[in-house]
């Protein structure tokens, strides 16, 4: 029968390719640092009548058999907000799932970009799912620890099936590791106290009962901190008001702070509790037994992500980096966790690199984006 690749239409086959990681991860490669997604999540995700993402961008689904049997998956995406920044026609592929074996990878690679070939696309890079502002890239190294929350994992095959199919790096990301108990350097407090002294400097938490004023600063500071960096896709207002309200879901107010200079909103860090030792005991499911569980388990997670952490390109080398950050480990170790990942970070992004290993962060784990020419 070999390999055949069938476009993903209808509830059936939506549920096939939403639930095919299960068989990956628990039957094929039995990996028990996988952390199952909730089903709904990504359901919605995937859901372009209801996801503010795709009211500027498009994707196609499709599916792997071989032999008949469910092998892989993909979905090919188009982002037109990015390619009108960019001015670039890039596709990208996403939410790659697929069984070792080349000739189905290709099959699902190809596939994809030949979608985008006929929606006129150049190249195509991923895995993006859908885009920069969600889970992206392949881990490549730092297998030895589970992944934390909004942060991809993958069998270590994946890497090589793309590369092998003619994909090359475009990009790679960096996660560090910082262990709270250790606290920074002496000589970076004394430069966070000082500053604090010399400038009219104001440290608060994000209100999250008034969200809708504290998501227009954030999307002032968002806009201003990563506009120019490599493969930003920028949000629009529904999606930065949809990121706030899942942040309100899980973030704790103590570990997300504003940073105002002279009254101007300067920098912004939210770091949030590594949700992912709750969801990797819920196997995707989130009803009354699993609300149940997820209440109890939360107050057992040891440690955070700083996922957010930007600032005006103006106040990037005054110090105040480093006392949003002081003060974040001084709230996170109040709270009592142990430990913080910082993350990601691109590769040549040499100020934000130095930054975490300056206050003693360790590169632990590695990460790549790919891309590809598209053929004329």
């Amino acid at each position: 029968m070999g390999i055949s690749i069938k476009s993903v239409a209808g509830k059936d086959e939506l549920s096939k390719f939403i639930e095919f990681p299960w068989f990956i991860y628990r039957e094929y490669w039995r990996d028990p640092n996988w952390v199952p997604p909730l089903k709904r999540d990504i359901k919605f995700k995937l859901n372009t009548s209801k996801h503010p993402f795709w009211k500027h961008a498009e994707r196609q689904l499709f599916l792997a058999y071989k032999d008949g049997t469910l092998a892989g998956r993909i979905a090919a995406i188009i982002d037109y907000n990015y390619n009108k920044l960019w001015n670039e026609k890039m596709g990208a592929f996403g939410f790659f799932e697929c069984i070792n074996d080349q000739s189905v990878a290709d099959a699902l690679l190809d596939a994809a970009s030949d979608w985008l070939k006929k929606k006129g696309m150049s190249f195509i890079r991923g895995p993006l799912s859908p885009s920069m502002n969600d889970e992206c890239a392949f881990l490549t190294e730092g297998y030895e620890k589970p992944p934390v929350i909004m942060m991809p994992y993958n069998p270590p095959y994946y890497p090589e099936l793309v590369e092998k199919s003619g994909f090359a790096k475009a990009k790679e990301l960096w996660a560090f590791y910082k262990d709270t108990s250790m606290g920074i350097p002496e000589r970076l407090q004394k430069l966070a106290e000082a500053l604090k002294r010399k400038h009219n400097l104001l440290i608060r938490e994000v209100n999250f009962k008034k969200l809708s004023h504290e998501l227009e600063i954030i999307r002032e500071l968002y806009n201003k901190s990563w506009e120019k960096n490599w493969g930003f896709s920028p949000m629009t207002d529904e999606e930065i008001d949809l990121t706030g309200k899942e942040l309100k879901s899980i973030a704790v107010p103590e570990l997300a702070l504003f940073a105002f200079m002279n009254g101007k909103p300067a920098g912004v860090g939210i770091s949030i509790p590594d949700y992912n030792q709750v969801l990797i005991h819920l196997n995707g499911k989130l009803g009354p037994i699993q609300i149940a569980k997820a209440l109890v388990l939360r107050k057992k997670i040891t440690g955070i992500r700083a996922m957010v952490f930007g600032f005006k390109p103006e106040f990037r080398r005054t110090g105040l980096p480093i006392l949003l950050y002081w003060e974040t480990e001084r709230a996170a170790r109040r709270l009592g966790y142990q430990w913080c990942e910082l993350s990601w970070n691109l590769e040549d992004n040499d100020l934000i690199n130095r930054f975490d290993s300056e206050i003693g962060g360790k590169l632990y784990k590695r990460y790549r984006i790919y891309e590809r020419q598209i053929v004329p």
